[in-house]
C-alpha cells in the first residue's frame, strides 16, 4: 500500500481511540489505584473482579457507585481526586502502549488520518499517558469524559470529540475495549472496532454494532487487520487472529 491510501478512498476518515484498556494496558494501574484510595476508608476488600466491573466506566461514576456501595461518607470529589493522584503515580512509571496499537496509530499518522483521544479518565490522567508513551506525538487532541455531561455509555464524549475535530459523527471511527465505550460510539452515530480488554464479554451486545470485532481482545488485534478493514470501508465483520476482514 501507498501512502495515504485511505484518505484517497475515505477522505474525511477520523479515527477516536479510547485510551485505557485499548490503546495502554492501564487497567492494571487503575486497579491498584482504586484499592489503595479505598483502603484509605477502611475497605479492604477490594478484588481484581470488583474492578473489572467498572472497566468502560468514567473515574467519577466509577468512585460515585463504589462510594454508595461501601457506604463511605468523604465526598465524591474527594475520592475522585485521591485516586486521580495515586494513579499518575503509577502511571508515570508503568504505563506501556499495546504494541500493534502503536502500529497501527504511526501508520494513520504518517497517512495523515486526523485521532483523537476521548476518555473516561481525568484529563490529567490522560495527558499524563499520552506524554509517557510518547503517543502525544501522533495524538495531541484529547477530550475526557469529566467535560462533558455525561460519561459512556452515553455519547457525549464522542460527541464532542468529533465537534472539536472538525468532523461530523459518521465519518468518525471508535476503538474501543468495553461494552459500554462500544454502545457510546453506537449511540453517537460512529462505527466502532472493538477490541474487548475482557476477552469473555465479546458476546456483550454492546459490541454487535461494531463494525469490526476481535473477540479475542488484544492478542487477535494486529494494525494490519485494523487498517484494511478501514481502506474497505464500513461494514460487520469478525477477525480472529491474523485473518484479514470480512467486508
Amino acid at each position: 500500500m501507498t501512502p495515504r491510501q485511505i484518505m484517497a478512498s475515505r477522505p474525511a476518515l477520523h479515527v477516536i481511540f479510547d485510551l485505557d484498556g485499548t490503546l495502554v494496558d492501564s487497567e492494571a494501574n487503575y486497579y491498584e489505584a482504586g484499592r489503595r484510595m479505598l483502603a484509605r476508608y477502611g475497605v479492604t476488600d477490594f478484588s481484581w473482579e470488583d474492578h473489572t466491573r467498572f472497566i468502560g466506566i468514567g473515574t467519577r461514576e466509577t468512585v460515585t457507585t463504589l462510594r454508595a456501595e461501601y457506604g463511605i461518607d468523604a465526598p465524591v470529589d474527594e475520592l475522585l481526586a485521591g485516586k486521580n493522584e495515586l494513579y499518575l503515580e503509577l502511571a508515570g512509571t508503568s504505563t506501556e502502549v499495546f504494541g500493534q496499537m502503536r502500529v497501527f496509530v504511526e501508520r494513520l499518522h504518517a497517512d495523515g488520518v486526523p485521532m483523537a483521544v476521548a476518555s473516561g479518565s481525568s484529563r490529567a490522567a490522560i495527558g499524563a499517558v499520552l506524554a509517557v508513551t510518547g503517543l502525544d506525538a501522533y495524538i495531541p487532541l484529547y477530550v475526557s469524559a469529566e467535560e462533558v455531561a455525561h460519561g459512556k455509555p452515553e455519547p457525549d464524549v464522542f460527541l464532542e470529540t468529533a465537534r472539536r475535530m472538525g468532523a461530523e459523527p459518521a465519518d468518525c471511527v471508535v476503538l474501543e475495549d468495553a461494552a459500554p465505550g462500544a454502545a457510546a460510539a453506537h449511540a453517537a452515530g460512529m462505527d466502532c472496532i472493538a477490541v474487548p480488554y475482557v476477552p469473555a464479554t465479546a458476546s456483550d451486545p454492546a459490541f454487535e454494532a461494531a463494525g469490526l470485532l476481535f473477540p479475542e481482545g488484544q492478542s487477535a488485534f494486529t494494525a494490519e487487520a485494523a487498517y484494511d478493514w478501514l481502506r474497505g470501508g464500513p461494514g460487520p465483520a469478525t477477525a480472529s487472529g491474523a485473518s484479514g476482514p470480512r467486508t
